[in-house]
């Protein structure tokens, strides 16, 4: 399963929620702002804009990014 890492009011968050269910990718989306542990964590590991995207594999990226979640509805790896 795919989790969001996601900011409220943040609209690249709701784009990416939204592609994932256009897609039918499910996912879990986690609050940042209910959650400071987490988001001091991803802070500390460069990611310094919303949404957060990790996959069950452990790769990672941040921002919208539709390329990816294309990746994703095809099986193929997704690569930088």
């Amino acid at each position: 399963m795919v989790t969001v890492y996601s900011l409220p009011a943040c609209v690249q968050c709701d784009r990416t929620k939204k592609l994932l269910e256009r897609e039918g990718i499910e996912y879990r989306s986690v609050d940042l702002t209910e959650d400071p542990a987490k988001a001091a964590a991803l802070k500390e590991a460069g990611f310094m804009q919303a949404p957060i995207v990790e996959l069950e594999d452990g790769t990672i990226w941040g921002g919208f990014r539709p390329d990816l979640i294309k990746k994703l509805v095809t099986n193929g790896p997704v690569e930088w």
